[in-house]
């Protein structure tokens, strides 16, 4: 008996139509993509912390980079993505020595003109447990500490997904007008002549610039 033949099965090629259509599909879809924008922004906290020895004032600076796209359609999903730098806690404030900061809540808007969607976290050193949640338009983003006086530290990243609405804009910024209505809160402890105090404070930024802008279109 004569040895068998090996089959080999050979594609049909693709017509050159096809080909055409497909590049040009993949063109339009890298066309309309949205294109992410960087937006390296300094927010400036001014704080007020309730002590025995009365109201302490100070500031607090946070650098980050947020990333948004410069223009959605309208009903489409986008991300935005704001990366805190490392910071470092002060060791000490107004002449009081910081024993550590615990329980930090820093609250961002949902832009108007989207919809939220989710929300992770991601990385973040030297900050205790973390969590993100969103009510009444505010995601809300936890730290348990404690975070010693000196250290450095890195808050999570955070990974909002949201929906564009019909039209107009959308503005990413954060949270708070006055010590009264806050967007960031921790509990300081503090070394004074009473012993170790817990020092309740209250930030809002100041200025409160929009960080990113989204148009959509």
């Amino acid at each position: 008996m004569s040895p068998k033949r090996s089959e080999v099965t050979l594609m049909k090629p693709v017509p050159r139509r096809t080909l055409s259509a497909l590049a040009m599909a993949a063109a339009a879809l890298v066309a309309f993509a949205p294109t992410a924008v960087a937006v390296p922004h300094t927010a400036n906290f001014a704080c007020e912390g309730d002590s025995p020895m009365g109201a302490q004032h100070f500031d607090f600076a946070q650098d980050a980079e947020v990333t948004a796209p410069a223009t959605v359609s309208p009903g489409a999903g986008f991300t935005i993505v704001i990366d805190p730098a490392p910071n470092t806690i002060p060791s000490s404030v107004n002449g009081y020595t910081v024993r550590r900061v615990q329980n930090l809540a820093l609250k961002v808007p949902i832009p108007a003109n989207s919809t939220y969607v989710s929300a992770t976290l991601s990385g973040g050193s030297n900050v205790g447990t973390t969590n993100i949640s969103v009510s009444n338009g505010i995601a809300t983003i936890t730290a348990s500490g404690p975070i010693n006086g000196g250290a450095t530290f890195e808050l999570p990243t955070v990974t909002a997904r949201l929906t564009a609405g019909s039209s107009g804009t959308i503005e990413t910024k954060l949270y708070g007008t006055s010590y009264s209505n806050p967007g960031l809160t921790f509990t300081a402890v503090v070394a004074t002549f009473l012993g170790n105090v817990n020092v309740p404070t209250r930030c809002y930024p100041n200025p409160n610039p929009v960080i990113t802008t989204t148009t959509i279109a």
